[in-house]
């Protein structure tokens, strides 16, 4: 060290090639966890019998959301700062907005899934007769299964758009993302393969984000 002061606003915050590890955390971590509960909750959840049998297994679902939804925090930050100053106001903020509408539709039914798995602890027989049960799952499916999924997919247009006008993916990726998008804007369910689009579709574009580098910089 020289004892050189850099002048004040000299330096570039610049975001590592590594963060785009962060997508493939949230599709590891996010993935399972809707593997987990999937598995775990029967095709006909009207009886509660499986929260005495299967509990252990959603709760340790549950409990690897939130680590997810920070991995996607991170996943939204890479795709912006790969559009850098191609970035297009309206489109950007489509993108941040239903990006974080996503997350925060998952967080709400977990919330309540928690909640759905505290009271059966506490009063099983009342939880399941009085109606609670089937309020809080009512809740819980058209939150997740519904909302949040859509506003999953409208992240994955927007996404798409933004790569299309500014040809930073190629064709193949943006064509996939609408498809994939198409798909999860209109088939809602309780299907496995619906709920994992999302999680895939940030696998695979994390992973080209780490093999095609640094974006490029717009002249």
């Amino acid at each position: 060290m020289d004892g050189t002061a850099l002048p004040i606003g000299s330096g570039k915050l610049t975001t590592p090639r590594a963060a785009a590890v962060a997508g493939i955390a949230f599709a590891v971590l996010m993935g399972t966890a809707y593997v987990l509960v999937r598995v775990s909750i029967p095709a006909d959840p009207t009886e509660g019998e499986w929260l005495e049998e299967r509990a252990d297994f959603v709760e340790f679902a549950l409990g690897l959301v939130p680590f997810a939804g920070i991995a996607f925090l991170w996943f939204i930050g890479v795709m912006r700062d790969r559009v850098g100053a191609l970035e297009d106001r309206f489109f950007s903020t489509v993108l941040l907005g239903s990006g974080l509408l996503f997350l925060a539709m998952t967080f709400v039914s977990v919330a309540m899934a928690g909640g759905i798995l505290s009271a059966y602890e506490v009063a099983p027989r009342q939880s399941v007769e009085s109606g609670l049960y089937d309020f809080d799952r009512s809740v819980v499916y058209r939150t997740s299964s519904v909302f949040a999924l859509r506003m999953g997919a409208v992240f994955m247009i927007a996404a798409g758009t933004i790569w299309l006008r500014t040809h930073l993916m190629r064709r193949w990726a943006v064509l996939l993302t609408y498809g994939l998008a198409l798909v999860q804007l209109v088939v809602v369910s309780y299907s496995l393969w619906v709920t994992l689009i999302l999680p895939t579709w940030v696998l695979v574009i994390s992973i080209t984000f780490l093999l095609t580098g640094p974006r490029r910089q717009a002249s």
